[in-house]
């Protein structure tokens, strides 16, 4: 009885302070309508539309940077675009270098970074997507 009440306590005091991930900064993107590229070299395209979730309050910049989690050395770049309240980045906020995988399909990673008007990290989020 004491190990179920001691256990109890401890997955209690455990998620207490969950509620505050539950809701966590996230986002999502589709490759829009880049160039097919399978060669592995690369092209200069304009970012995919991002839809942002659960921005946090005092974002002022958001940096997105992208890498092939098979080729994670080889940097595709990104840029850093204002936040202005809206839940969706445009395509065309800045240019990258593509997906491009060498005869195949990888799978790239965007990884997202939320600062605020000092330039403190507020939150990082990721989305994972395979090309083509």
């Amino acid at each position: 009885m004491y190990r179920g009440l001691i256990f109890g306590i401890a997955l209690v005091a455990g998620t207490a302070g969950m509620s505050a991930s539950a809701s966590a900064f996230d986002f999502s993107f589709q490759w829009g309508n880049i160039p097919k590229c399978t060669t592995g070299r690369p092209g200069r395209v304009p970012n995919p539309v991002f839809k942002l979730r659960q921005v946090p309050k005092g974002t002022a910049t958001i940096r997105f940077d992208m890498k092939d989690l098979a080729v994670p050395t080889y940097a595709h770049g990104g840029g850093t675009v204002k936040y202005s309240g809206r839940n969706t980045i445009g395509a065309g906020a800045f240019k990258y270098a593509s997906p491009c995988p060498p005869g195949g399909r990888h799978t790239y990673q965007w990884t997202a970074v939320a600062k605020d008007k000092s330039g403190k990290k507020l939150a990082t989020a990721t989305a994972r997507r395979k090309y083509p």
